[in-house]
Parts: structure tokens; C-alpha cells; sequence
């Protein structure tokens, strides 16, 4: 157990594995057409065949029964966007192998999704939210510029996490788009609003404040005893044009180490995060709470390969969800190894 206290699970390489994915698209559980990459006509599979190295230690092989017994009478509730669900998914695709869920969402909360594994007593769910903070307009892509209440937590998600044991939250793309900023229900400034009369805050701004409000909401929900997990912001990988002009994923490799180029939004967007988190997880500590992080960034950082592309998208091209199976996977045999390491009193 040693050389768990000193690995750092999150700084490494993929390496080739030719054995492949855990599971199919034809395996049972339930996927998005958009991240079906192989019903929809993909045609190579090299990219499944990388497995993350560590540069400390190797990361155990994803063990679907041991997930479950370390579960087992817990809760565990996603928080974010659509990658949250990719993420979901492909959590509930690794435990189909062993347990299959029974879906007890209820309809009057559409953006509350919930399973149970009645053999373990173990809740999953995901909770959705684009911005983690309240919002008019932030789930439509209609060109209309979303509004932001950045002193406000978006109450569909707060008011349903108190019960869970762990509570991994997550934002990051919705907040490339043009943004309006209210505080106290006036606006105080944008993101690539274009108007000469309000002040651009940058993108970074409103996320800084997201994530400042969206902790103060989990420090200060009452008898909480959950252990609250930051998963850190994902790379896309657009290539030709950016997220919003289209753009195009078409290698089937990963990247190597002398190949990646720094994306300076997304590592912006990632010290933001990690630096409220630390402020945050320095205040819980007094009252007890944990914090993990799942720091993902740089795991994801060399997967241009792992993206849907089009398939799935006949009029666009996805490169920022992930196909299922694929890289995304490999986030859930990180946090397995954050649940088998962190519970027994190691970091």
C-alpha cells in the first residue's frame, strides 16, 4: 500500500493493450446513439486497444463486483452535463458484466435520473445541470444568449444531493458559449456577449463563480456527510474549427507526448476549478467532509482518437462526448481506485 500513498494515478501515457474493451455496444446497457459509435458504422477499433499507465504504479484492471461491494448500501449522484451522463453510462456499462440496475427515476423530475442495484442497495444517479449555477436559456442552442444567476445554485440538482454518500460534480463546456452574468438579480457583466455597454467578464469569470457556489452549497447543506468529488474538465478535441463552427475528429490514435499541444481554455478552466476546490476541501476539512479529486484533464489530453466524430451525428460532428466503450472508461477505473484507496485512510 506504500506506493499507492506516492502514486499519482492522474500523470502518465497510454500504452497499447490488445485485449480490449470491457464490454460492447451489444452488451445491454443502455448508450446514447450519440456515443454508439459502432451502431452507427465505426469501422476501426485500434482505439480501444490503449489502456492508462501511471507513471508511478499500474492501475488495476476495472472489477465490476469489486465496485459494487465497495458500494454496497451506498449512494453515488453525478452532477453536470451531458459528459456527466457519458460518464454514467459508461460506469453502468463496466458493472453490467456483473448486476444489471432497475430504473426508478420518477417522471416529475425530468433532470433526476436514478437506478438501483437491488442486490447491493446501491443507489446511482445523475442529476443534471449545465451550470451548476441557475440559469434562463443555458440548455437550448437556439443562438440566444444564456443567462447566468452566478449567486444562485441551480436548485435542481442542490435540493436532491443531501442523502448521497458521494457526489461527484462536474461543468465545463456550456460555458464556452456567449453568457450573460447576473448577481443579485442584476447584470454585472458577459462573456462574448458583443454589447458595448456591459463589461466582458470572460468565460472564466462565471466559472469561477459556478463552482465557488456550487461547494458553498454542498459546505453548507445540513447534516451532510458525503464525500464530494470534483471531476476535473475533459479535453475535446475539434480539429480545422472549434466546438461551435464544427470541426472534425478523424485520427485513430492517441496522441504521443511530443505530438500533444496545451489547450490554454481547458487548462484555464482547470486551474479554476482545482482552485476552488482546494479552498473548498480546506473549509470541509473542519467540518469533517472528504474531498477527491478526479483529475481527468490530462488522462484525457492525448484521445483525439476516442470521440464519436460522426458517427452518430449524420449533420455534425461530435468531438467532445466519447464513445462507448472507449477512453471515458478509463474514469471509472480511476475513481474505483479513488473508492478502494481513499476509503481505507490512503491518498
Amino acid at each position: 500500500m506504500d506506493s499507492w500513498k506516492k502514486c499519482n494515478l492522474f500523470s502518465g501515457k497510454w500504452v497499447p493493450y490488445p485485449k480490449g474493451p470491457y464490454y460492447t455496444n451489444e452488451s445491454g446497457c443502455v448508450i446514447d446513439n450519440g456515443q454508439n459509435c459502432f451502431k452507427y458504422g465505426r469501422p476501426d477499433t485500434d482505439f480501444l486497444k490503449w489502456r492508462w499507465k501511471p507513471d508511478e504504479c499500474e492501475l488495476p484492471l476495472f472489477s465490476a463486483a469489486q465496485f459494487l461491494e465497495l458500494v454496497r448500501g451506498k449512494s453515488m449522484a453525478f452532477v453536470g452535463d451531458s459528459l456527466a451522463r457519458n460518464q454514467v453510462q459508461s460506469l453502468a456499462c463496466l458493472l453490467s458484466s456483473v448486476a444489471r440496475p432497475v430504473d426508478k427515476s420518477y417522471a416529475k423530475y425530468p433532470r433526476f435520473k436514478q437506478w438501483i442495484y437491488p442486490d447491493y442497495n446501491f443507489t446511482l444517479a445523475l442529476l443534471t445541470t449545465t451550470n451548476l449555477v441557475k440559469s434562463a436559456g443555458a440548455n437550448t442552442l437556439s443562438g440566444r444568449i444564456a443567462e447566468l444567476y452566478l449567486d444562485e445554485v441551480d436548485e435542481a440538482w442542490a435540493s436532491q444531493v443531501k442523502t448521497f454518500d458521494y457526489v461527484i460534480i462536474s461543468a465545463g463546456h456550456w460555458f464556452t458559449r456567449p453568457l450573460m452574468y447576473r448577481e443579485r438579480q442584476k447584470i454585472v457583466g458577459c462573456s462574448m456577449c458583443n454589447k458595448d455597454n456591459i463589461t466582458d467578464l470572460t468565460r472564466y469569470y462565471g466559472y469561477r463563480k459556478a463552482f465557488k457556489v456550487a461547494f458553498r452549497t454542498l459546505l453548507d447543506l445540513d447534516d451532510f456527510k458525503g464525500t464530494i468529488i470534483l471531476r476535473t474538465i475533459s479535453q475535446p478535441h475539434f480539429e480545422g474549427e472549434d466546438s461551435e463552427g464544427g470541426g472534425y475528429c478523424v485520427r485513430k490514435r492517441p496522441y504521443t507526448r511530443e505530438e500533444l499541444r496545451l489547450d490554454w481554455d481547458i487548462w484555464m478552466y482547470y486551474l479554476v476549478q482545482v482552485e476552488e476546490f482546494l479552498a473548498a476541501k480546506k473549509e470541509g476539512e473542519k467540518k469533517l467532509l472528504k474531498f477527491w479529486l478526479l483529475d481527468i484533464t490530462e488522462v484525457t489530453m492525448p484521445r483525439p482518437d476516442g470521440h464519436p466524430n460522426h458517427y452518430g451525428h449524420p449533420n455534425n460532428y461530435d468531438c467532445l462526448h466519447w464513445c462507448l466503450p472507449g477512453p471515458i472508461d478509463t474514469w471509472n477505473e480511476l475513481l474505483l481506485q479513488l473508492l478502494k484507496t481513499r476509503d481505507d485512510g490512503f491518498s
